[in-house]
């Protein structure tokens, strides 16, 4: 029974380690494994290098319906659903390999990854407790993350129907919509 704890105990400290180096909140450490707050927090120092950030965690659905957000939100939670479907991993392996996908996906493109790890665990969540949902576009046929009683039959996503600013901007990281 003592070495299965003591496995136990490894398994968690590995997963809040790779959550650290993909720079989660202390927050999603607490919620995702079974270590004590302290045990976290000299963790998290070692790790970082640096104390965790304070304040709550980003709590409201707007952020992710907005233009590039929604994309970005997007593509991490068809990442997300695919792994779900095809991977036997805990809920919050999932979400870190999708993460890792997801930046897989960016980086080589350019562009900045918008969708923090802390910020993807918690669409996540809003998903999973139906705050948020998958509507596919009527043009494109691509599943994006809308509010849960999104009308499909006439739904365009931001990639079909781009605001009339987007890409104007030269930010590092912006979509340009050619």
């Amino acid at each position: 029974m003592r070495n299965m704890s003591i496995l136990t105990e490894a398994r968690q400290i590995a997963r809040a380690v790779k959550l650290i180096n993909l720079g989660a909140r202390l927050q999603v450490l607490e919620s995702e494994t079974d270590l004590s707050y302290e045990r976290l927090l000299r963790l998290y120092k070692e790790v970082a290098g640096k104390s965790p950030s304070k304040g709550q965690l980003p709590f409201s659905t707007d952020w992710f319906m907005t233009w590039q957000p929604n994309i970005h939100a997007s593509l991490f939670l068809n990442i997300h659903e695919y792994l779900n479907k095809v991977a036997a991993l805990d809920e919050i392996d999932n979400v870190i390999k999708a993460y890792q996908l997801y930046l897989e996906q960016t980086t080589p493109q350019g562009l900045d990854a918008m969708l923090s790890i802390t910020r993807a665990w918690r669409l996540v969540k809003f998903f999973d407790n139906g705050m948020l949902a998958m509507t596919k576009c009527s043009r494109c046929g691509g599943h994006f993350v809308t509010h849960p009683h999104e009308i499909a039959k006439h739904f365009v996503c931001g990639l079909c129907a781009p605001p009339a600013r987007a890409g104007k901007g030269k930010a590092a990281g912006a979509i340009q919509v050619h």
